[in-house]
């Protein structure tokens, strides 16, 4: 294969001449070589500063772990062949046009911050006391880039039938994955074999007096906090954490499925006490009853021969002559600059909710039906709009449809993707320099 340098490539070699350099003083001058090219693949390169920097943090997570690694030559023979197959990624992710701007690594890198409990600027300061915020940023950029690439490449190569999806929801492993998930906040009143019936009157009413508070708007947390240090009775707790229902006590796993969100019951009396749940957070499942409107709308863009403010004069007019009688579907044909529905006179159809960008629909939520709007304006440009119909819709089938696709499609990627892997090594230029 013939060679045709690029800027990689051009880099890394102005990279390595620099790291020739001179030590000099009155007696003699000697020369130190820092880094050297071990392999080449395709039209880059990979350096031996490269394999030291991956054999570094392979190391220091194995003490940190307390983790016994395989011998050091194959432990090389790995990273070597990992980093020639991350640089066949890396310039596949180049040729197609995948980058991501400092903003979006900075968004990731914030993200990081927070997940380990610091602002963005502590985080910054101490990768950068540590001496590795280049070297992070630049992680963040290629892991991005490669998920990114595999995201494409694999998942075309990933076709989900309609009898799979058929057989997967019907099979008893595809009823538990698409089952919902519960949260729930739990306290329990006890009581004991020798409880008179007025002690388990009482027991019962201060029960039933929480869930009327938490009824009433009162947070259900502090609600129970609050009655542990009463102390008037023993208050105790279970951690279920996120569970389906069919892995709660048989006591709660029929009611939390007829429960809402931000619900409470009880009390619910067992052998041990009386019990109070609160459905704190549910996920998944195949119910999915969706809030759409019927919306419409004519867009204006500031562009080259009309600027913001004649923008904004031209909509205001475009909004005088529709209620003014004007046919509001022929304006928008003649005028939005909208291509998505100009066509259909502006109409965007049946949209659920969240199917709009978030400053459209704060502006559509507040909108009487039949209503014009004021003129708004969102990043793509000045709008108006119009209500037509407001509905609730049961997409649960296409949901669970959607759903058990992409469950079955997730299964099938890890396999797909190393196939995949296997292709793009064989079918690369990798030659090893000694």
């Amino acid at each position: 294969m013939a060679y045709k340098p690029t800027i990689s490539l051009l880099a890394k070699t102005c990279l390595i001449a620099a790291t020739f350099f001179s030590l000099s003083n009155s007696a003699f001058a000697q020369r130190i070589l820092l880094d050297r090219v071990i392999a080449l693949v395709d039209q880059d390169v990979v350096l031996q500063s490269e394999m030291d920097l991956r054999m570094t943090d392979i190391l220091n997570a194995a003490a940190r772990d307390n983790r016994e690694l395989p011998p050091e030559d194959e432990m090389k023979d790995d990273v070597l062949e990992a980093l020639i197959i991350e640089s066949i990624q890396l310039q596949m992710a180049e040729q197609v046009s995948i980058r991501f701007d400092d903003d979006m690594i900075n968004r990731v890198l914030n993200n990081m911050a927070q997940s380990s409990d610091m602002s963005f600027d502590q985080y910054v300061a101490v990768l950068e006391n540590n001496g590795v915020y280049l070297q992070t940023r630049d992680q963040v950029r290629r892991q991005m880039m490669l998920q990114e690439l595999q995201r494409g490449m694999v998942n075309r190569r990933i076709s989900i039938t309609n009898q799979e999806i058929d057989n997967f929801l019907n099979s008893e492993m595809g009823r538990e994955v698409m089952s919902a998930d519960y949260f729930i906040d739990h306290l329990l009143i006890p009581f004991a074999s020798v409880d008179g019936v007025d002690e388990r009157d009482a027991k019962l009413k201060y029960a039933a007096d929480i869930v009327a508070r938490v009824g009433e708007g009162e947070n259900f947390l502090e609600v129970r906090t609050a009655a542990r240090q009463a102390n008037v009775f023993p208050v105790e707790s279970t951690d279920f954490g996120w569970r389906k229902a069919e892995n709660l006590p048989n006591l709660f796993s029929t009611i939390v499925e007829d429960m809402e969100q931000g619900a409470v019951e009880g009390p619910i009396e067992a052998g041990n006490g009386y019990h109070v749940i609160f459905l704190a957070g549910k996920r998944g499942g195949t119910e999915q009853i969706v809030n759409q409107t019927n919306v419409r709308h004519i867009m204006l863009s500031p562009n080259e021969i009309r600027n913001e403010q004649q923008t904004i004069g031209e909509i205001n007019e475009l909004r005088e002559r529709i209620l003014a009688g004007e046919e509001f579907a022929s304006i928008a044909r003649q005028h939005s600059d909208d291509a998505t529905s100009v066509v259909a006179g502006g109409d965007l159809d049946w949209v659920s909710e969240g199917g709009l960008p978030r400053e459209f629909e704060i502006v559509v939520d507040q909108l009487e039906e039949n209503k014009l709007s004021e003129p708004f304006e969102t990043a793509t440009g000045w709008h108006i709009a119009e209500v037509l119909g407001r509905r609730e819709t049961d997409l649960s089938v296409e949901y669970s449809r959607s759903q058990a696709e992409q469950t079955l499609r997730n299964r099938k990627f890890d396999l797909e993707l190393q196939n995949w892997l296997i292709e793009i090594r064989e079918e690369a230029f990798v030659e090893l320099v000694d």
